[in-house]
């Protein structure tokens, strides 16, 4: 398979990364004995909870002929064409009976507030200073990271006790893998392909401030390749936005008006470049966010210039460019799982909108949220693309439902499903998962404290939480949300449900 090479080519990779400044990593780990110790135990979890996760995945799938009996959903045919105009068309891969069903049955119930089933919260306590910055499921959905402001790329199992009925014995979550990044982590992202049957495939790819993207082994923790990219003047470069082609073999990164391509096999400085600006024509700024179609023919950028455009994945020339409506730089975009939406995001900016691609240029519809920072603050779409999530600075999670939108595309405001307070801090990471109801969130951003609290700072501390200066009290924690039926966990001796607010 085409990420092998990552492991084969370890030793000339150290080499480049001492020459670059940074630490050489480790060569591959032949067997359980030579493996860090560290690493043996979520290894071992992994392993134990492995077959039930099989078993679990099973569970919730079931077959072709009963969901068709059930009629489940109409489904595209294969290869069908959709065309949005002579520049801009692509094939919509079709999908099949099996992942619709999966998708339907993930079980997600958001006609009451989710309810807390565990957390981490003592990891970001250390420092005061310290805070999430987003948090993302694996796409096997064992494991989860956490990306904050010391550097660290943070990985936890899922609690094994949600395979079995013990429940109410769920403790705080404790990082089974910790990987420090040298400087400020501007982005991350799981390979696509990953599975934990699969050590090979458990990687993530991230980049930070004045280095190389780095490969992570998501298995052991160790550095396991670099992709190095330099400017016209020769100089290391770092990427602003890293994002996987849907097969994994390409890791795209954006810049200044440009996107290099690395191939997933060939470690090094060798990439592609892309330019989003030809003869002062086309997208400006920094690429800042990058997102590809489910029809793998297509891809999206964002820039700090608020704009938004759609490339093709062939050569990477520009298909459209859609207007500016965003009021701050883009910090984070979406395609729906159908390829027809795109939904975008900024910084400052109250509105989440949503895209037609059909008709490029048209929002079908916005979403309002309280984004008041210029903090990233992250949303996301379940596997069906009928509930979109997303925190705001006031630590509330919105949930709308896509499906009750107006059809004529009038732009009204989609009001929210579900408003409920999952943090008494800023709520900048959504991450829902594959296909469990479980929902991730992380929380914190920037506190500026005046002189005169930190004298107080002793007597203001509770359980690791800090009033600021502005009265609001600190709350830095990754939280795992159960957002299916409630009469089980219930039974089960759950914590009390967070309170709703009104929509």
């Amino acid at each position: 398979m085409f990420y092998r090479p990552l492991n084969a080519e370890m030793s000339g990779a150290g080499q480049d990364a001492e020459a670059d400044g940074e630490p050489p990593h480790e060569g591959e780990v032949e067997g359980e004995e030579d493996a860090p110790p560290a690493a043996k135990q979520p290894r071992l979890e992994q392993e134990d909870v492995g077959l039930d996760l099989q078993m679990l995945q099973m569970a919730v799938v079931p077959s072709a002929d009963t969901c068709a009996s059930q009629g489940a959903a109409a489904t595209l045919e294969e290869g069908e064409a959709v065309v949005l105009t002579s520049d801009l068309h692509w094939s919509l891969c079709g999908c099949s009976m099996l992942s619709l069903c999966r998708v339907h049955s993930q079980g997600l119930d958001f006609s009451q507030n989710p309810q807390m089933l565990t957390g981490s919260w003592a990891e970001y306590t250390h420092s005061a200073e310290n805070y999430l910055r987003g948090c993302k499921w694996a796409p096997d959905g064992s494991c989860i990271v956490s990306n904050s402001v010391d550097n660290v790329l943070r990985v936890y199992n899922l609690p094994p006790e949600l395979y079995s009925s013990h429940w109410d014995m769920l403790s705080e979550m404790s990082p089974v893998l910790k990987m420090a990044e040298g400087d400020t982590i501007y982005d991350y992202c799981w390979f696509p392909k990953m599975t934990s049957m699969d050590p090979d495939t458990c990687f993530i790819a991230s980049s930070s401030r004045d280095n190389p993207v780095h490969i992570w082994d998501a298995f052991y923790g160790d550095l396991r390749a670099s992709f190095r990219p330099y400017n016209h003047l020769d100089e290391l470069t770092a990427a602003h936005s890293l994002c996987f082609s849907p097969d994994g073999s390409q890791l795209y990164c954006g810049f200044d008006k440009i996107v290099r391509v690395f191939h997933t096999d060939r470690p090094g400085r060798d990439c592609e470049e892309r330019p989003t600006m030809v003869k002062k024509q086309g997208q400006t700024g920094i690429i800042s966010c990058i997102a590809f179609s489910s029809c793998e023919s297509m891809y999206a950028c964002g820039s700090y210039s608020r704009s938004a455009g759609l490339y093709s994945c062939e050569d990477g020339s520009l298909l459209a460019l859609l207007p500016t409506r965003h009021h701050g730089g883009l910090t984070h975009l979406l395609f729906s799982p159908n390829g027809y939406h795109l939904y975008t995001g900024g910084r400052k900016d109250s509105e989440i909108l949503c895209w037609d691609l059909r008709a490029p240029g048209q929002v079908l519809f916005s979403m309002h949220r309280n984004v008041n920072t210029n903090q990233r603050i992250y949303f996301d779409l379940d596997q069906s693309g009928r509930y979109l999530l997303s925190g705001d600075t006031d630590g509330v999670v919105s949930v709308w439902d896509t499906l009750t939108a107006p059809p004529d595309g009038n732009e009204e405001p989609l009001q929210p499903l579900l408003q409920f307070q999952a943090h008494t801090d800023c709520t900048n990471g959504i991450s829902v998962h594959p296909f469990m109801p479980l929902v991730a969130s992380s929380s914190g951003q920037r506190k500026f404290c005046w002189p005169s609290d930190s004298e107080d700072s002793e007597s203001d501390s509770v359980e690791g939480n800090v009033m600021s200066s502005n009265g609001v009290r600190q709350d830095n924690a990754l939280v795992l949300w159960w957002a299916g039926p409630l009469g089980s966990t219930n039974e089960r001796g759950q914590e009390e449900e967070p309170a709703v607010i009104e929509s």
